[in-house]
């Protein structure tokens, strides 16, 4: 089992989660049930599976939670894509906050070919 808190992906995904809650809230009130929350689940779901997976045994299971959140990741882009195009989001609020998901999306993938290779590392000769 890990430490959530000390992990620096972990940080990122949280900073986002907050900055999405922050900049849907100027979402029109009819997509309060819609849009404004799934994109809340979403990116909500990136730094929870983190954490869930490092609650875990073992470094399989962690990295299967990362994969997880990583999906999560994707979902959060396309919705913020969807978002931008609907013209909820400025386009400086929009980059910003794709870019955030994007270094999230790339540290979570090497994280999972650590936790893989250090897996292989040690698994016993057969």
């Amino acid at each position: 089992m890990r430490n959530f808190w000390e992990l620096k992906v972990w940080e990122k995904a949280h900073r986002l989660a907050l900055d999405v809650y922050r900049k849907t809230g100027t979402f029109p009130r009819d997509e309060r049930f819609g849009i404004t929350a799934q994109l809340r689940r979403a990116v909500v779901s990136i730094p929870t599976n983190i954490a869930e997976g490092c609650g875990r045994n073992g470094d399989r299971e962690l990295a299967r939670f990362m994969v997880i959140a990583a999906g999560s990741a994707s979902e959060t882009q396309y919705l913020l894509f969807i978002a931008k195009n609907l013209g909820y989001f400025k386009e400086d609020d929009y980059i910003q906050l794709n870019e955030g998901v994007i270094e999230i999306k790339r540290m979570l993938n090497g994280f999972v070919q650590f936790l893989r290779f250090d897996a292989h590392r040690q698994a016993p000769d057969t």
